[in-house]
């Protein structure tokens, strides 16, 4: 009996039975020591552990929340640095950190949950739905679908306070426009905001309460305990401070818009989470959890073509899109990945589907982007 009980006592002390929790509440990845990159390297986790903590010393950036998953499960998460240089406050395990453009694959299985259950159709113009009467003027708008906002296909700018007309067409800053034909590939959060007041509306809510419908439909499903779209008391007591060269950047809530305010819903750019709760989501997508085959497969293949010769894929290496997800041919299979850069918050993520192996990482700084590059080849390629 004392030895049957001694021999319990160490499996639980070495995590192998039940999960351990830390202080946010996250199972404790303590009984996982290494992983294989897509290349097939074995890799220590305290390898990988020593080799974030140099590129955090050698890029200079302050707070870091991530997560890294291997066959399939959540193996290593980390809260690292402060989360103010001024303060000097740490990041930890409850710190909330912006997303920002890593908000819209969240968005757009959101949407893809919706479509299943019939709320809307994937092809059917979204104007038919609700008009945008401030676009009334240019018909070509008339053919934009979700499945079109998703694949950046709409003929949208970005945003168009930031991505305005040009000069010659005589057309004021801050007015809506159409950029290009619809079908052509041209990335733009103005879709994604539309298609979210098209949802609000065939959900009889409206931008301050769509968020809501978000949490009830994906974010407790998934186990996304402290992710919103829109400020939380959570969220405000536990985020941090972004950082600009260095520098605390107080730029206070994210916005694409003038009028937008911290309940509004930001499908494209305002989601705000930690890097555990959104490496849930990326393993839902390795499964292919929550949505009917169908979608999950559309979701993952090939909706928009990149011109060879266009930017995006010169300086990414992306091929195409799916919906809301960047793909990229690599040496070891397809790479989905997504970017976000709010300028003083920054971030990436990067799966492969069949290797059940990925990261997410969200940063309170303007480094992520040059850690992004640095890290997803260690991920593929290995040390």
């Amino acid at each position: 009996m004392k030895s049957t009980a001694l021999l319990l006592s160490l499996i639980l002390l070495a995590g192998c039975v039940g999960p351990v929790t830390n202080k946010a509440g996250h199972p404790s990845p303590a009984q996982y020591t290494s992983m294989t990159t897509a290349s097939g390297k074995m890799v220590a986790l305290s390898d990988l552990d020593a080799f974030i903590d140099q590129q955090m010393h050698d890029l200079d950036m302050p707070g870091l929340s991530i997560a890294v998953i291997s066959d399939g499960q959540i193996v290593y998460h980390r809260a690292k640095g402060v989360a103010n240089l001024d303060t000097g406050q740490a990041v930890d395990d409850s710190s909330i950190f912006e997303a920002a453009s890593l908000s819209k694959p969240v968005f757009a299985y959101f949407t893809l949950r919706l479509v299943d259950k019939g709320v809307l159709e994937l092809d059917k113009p979204l104007h038919e739905y609700l008009p945008m009467a401030e676009l009334e003027y240019d018909s070509r708008y008339h053919a934009v679908t979700a499945r079109m906002v998703l694949d950046h296909t709409t003929g949208f700018p970005n945003w168009r306070w930031f991505d305005p007309a040009p000069t010659e067409r005589n057309i004021k800053r801050g007015t809506m426009y159409m950029k290009r034909d619809p079908g052509t590939f041209g990335y733009s959060g103005e879709g994604y905001n539309y298609l979210a007041l098209v949802i609000a509306h065939q959900t009889g809510r409206d931008m301050t309460t769509l968020d809501a419908l978000f949490q009830d439909d994906v974010a407790k499903p998934l186990g996304m305990a402290h992710s919103a779209f829109i400020k939380t008391d959570f969220i405000s007591e536990h985020k941090v401070s972004g950082h600009v060269n260095g520098k605390v950047s107080d730029e206070g809530w994210p916005r694409s818009f003038p009028d937008d305010t911290p309940q509004t819903f930001g499908a494209a750019g305002r989601l705000h989470t930690n890097a555990y709760d959104y490496a849930r989501f990326i393993v839902a997508l390795m499964n292919e959890e929550g949505l009917s085959p169908e979608l999950s497969k559309d979701m993952r293949s090939e909706q928009a073509h990149i011109p060879e010769d266009s930017q995006t894929r010169k300086l990414t290496g992306e091929t195409a899109w799916g919906l809301g997800i960047a793909i990229e041919p690599t040496p070891y299979g397809t790479r989905y990945e997504h970017g976000g850069n709010n300028g003083a918050f920054q971030s990436g993520m990067m799966f492969f589907k069949d290797k059940k192996l990925g990261y997410v990482f969200m940063t309170n700084s303007d480094r992520g982007e040059a850690f992004n590059r640095v890290f997803e080849k260690y991920m593929t390629e290995g040390p």
